[in-house]
This record gives structure tokens, sequence and C-alpha cells, in this order.
């Protein structure tokens, strides 16, 4: 191998100690999975492959911290920190967005669709829902190699920013899904397992079981404010009207993100409210960048900076 393919030795610390941080800490606090393993040789393979693999593998950076943020969050649950709505969320919904049945009274929308389910609605919703950080990555790929490489930054930057602000308001305000009032009732229950809720329709058509085994395993389900389920393709959909990309593009988006919305609620894992408190998010990600950090010197410097590495 040449030695021009192989990266500097600070590039080549930077990457190992990232590794080995990242490996160490996860082991220790959160729980080793052999995913941990696969996805730490991946990067490495990458980053030392050559250098087309290498600058896709710094690019990506911004989702890498997305998935670990998403991980250690589990490090201190949001529910240690500040006491569960239960109840309150539920009582807000009802009153903002209640409607009104002759032989239940006045039902949450959530409450309504679970009464009112249909079979070709169950099967869009789990396809939808399978979309939710797919797409947006496929999309951040796809301005990556049209080598849009400094649009590319942006929305990848802003989908990491958006996280860190839904990920900071589950702290601040822990919430319970539709689906945990539904079966439990407003106690706090902290260590109930995940629930497929009306997602389960999906894997019971199809046999495939993908959104049971996803459910079973998150460890937090107090994180339903916002839904950021709501928030990811926004972003996407957001970069591609600000870019102005194809039109299929849009569409494409366009279509997923109302799916994925009206999927929220009529599967019971999120209030209305809190959907609009993930696009509320997405926005706040989107304006924060391009309104207020992209006018800071050093910020716009570090872009610059970036894209010229990547591209």
């Amino acid at each position: 191998m040449k030695s021009h393919i192989l990266p500097n030795i600070k590039e080549s610390l930077w990457c190992v100690c990232a590794l080995i941080i990242w490996l160490i800490v996860t082991a220790l606090f959160i729980g080793f999975r052999p995913e941990h393993t696969v996805m730490a040789l991946l990067i490495a393979a990458l980053f030392f492959g050559n250098p087309a693999t290498r600058k896709l593998t710094v690019a990506l950076i911004p989702f890498f911290l997305f998935g670990i943020s998403y991980d250690w969050m589990n490090l201190c649950p949001n529910y240690k920190v500040n006491p569960i709505d239960t109840i309150g969320l539920y009582t807000a919904e009802k009153s903002l967005f209640g409607i009104d049945t002759a032989m239940f009274g006045t039902l949450t929308p959530n409450e309504f669709f679970a009464l009112h389910t249909n079979r070709v609605a169950d099967f869009l919703a789990g396809v939808f829902y399978l979309c939710w950080v797919p797409v947006p990555i496929i999309f951040g790929l796809w301005l990556y190699f049209k080598h849009r490489r400094e649009q590319y930054l942006h929305f990848a930057i802003v989908f990491l920013l958006v996280n860190l602000i839904g990920f900071t308001f589950y702290y601040i305000h822990p919430a319970a899904p539709p689906w945990y009032v539904a079966l439990h009732g407003f106690e706090p229950i902290l260590d109930t397992p995940g629930d497929v809720a009306g997602l389960g329709a999906f894997d019971r058509m199809t046999g495939w079981g993908i959104f049971h085994g996803l459910y079973a395993r998150n460890s937090n389900i107090f994180a339903a404010l916002p839904s950021l389920h709501s928030a990811y393709t926004l972003v996407a959909l957001i970069y591609a009207v600000h870019y102005r990309v194809s039109r299929w593009w849009t569409a494409v988006l366009a279509i997923i993100t109302l799916g994925i919305w009206f999927t929220a609620v009529y599967t019971s894992h999120h209030y209305i409210i809190d959907v609009l408190a993930g696009i509320a998010c997405a926005l706040c990600g989107y304006l924060l960048m391009e309104k207020l950090l992209m006018r800071l010197p050093a910020v716009s410097s570090f872009i610059r900076r970036y894209t010229a590495y990547i591209s």
C-alpha cells in the first residue's frame, strides 16, 4: 500500500483514540453489544482504507455522533433528572385536540384511532415509520455523492443539532407516550419495557417482527416529547427546498414526512402535541444554524475547512 493512501499520524491518533474512548465508555456504562464491534470495525476500515472512504467517514461524523449520543442517554435516564409527565400531557392533548364521541365521551386522537383501525393504514404506518432515519441519511448521502459537500454538511450538522435539542428537552420534561397511558394508566413504572403499540399490526401482517425487535430494546420509554420521528425527514425536506434539489426528492420527502406525522398519532406512539414539538425542533435547528451560527466567523470558518477536507 502506498504511503500517501494512509492518513497522517495526527489523523490516525484522533480516529483510534475516539474509537477507544467510545468503546470503553459504552462497555463500562451502557453494555457492549455486537453491533458496537461491527460499527467500530467498519469505521476503522473506512477511515484507513483509502482517501475516498476516509473523506466519507469524516463526513458521516454528525450521524455517528447522533447514534452515540442516543445510546449514551442511557448513562443517566431522563426520569432520574425530572418528574415524568403522564397525566398533564394527556389532559392537554384531550383539551386541545379531543374528539367527542357518543359512546365514549371525549377521546384523544390516539384513543379514537385505536378504535378505528384500518389494514391499509396499518401497513402504510409501518412503511412510513421505517423511513424515519434511513431516508434522511440516504438524502444526505445523495447530496454528498452529488458533490454538494457544503450543502451536505449544513444538513448533517442541523440533523445532529435537532437531535441534541430534542434530547435536551427529554431531560427537561420526561413524558410518557400515549400507549403507556393506555396500558398502565398515569402511574410511572420505571422498568416498563418498550411497546410496539399500533405498529404491532404491521409486524403481524408481514410476519417480520421488525418493530418488536426495535422497541423491545428501548430502555427509556419516557422520551415522547418532542417527537423526533416527526423532525428527521422534515429537516431533509427543509434542505431539499432550501437548496432547490430535484422535485422528486422534495415530493418523496413531503409524502414521507406527512406519513410519519400521521403514523406517530395513529399508532399511539405520540400525541399531536409531541408531533408539533418535533416540528418546532426541526425549524429551530434550521434557523439556529442558518440564521445565527453561520453568521459567526468561527462557525463559517469551521464549515469551510470541513468542506475542504471532505471535498
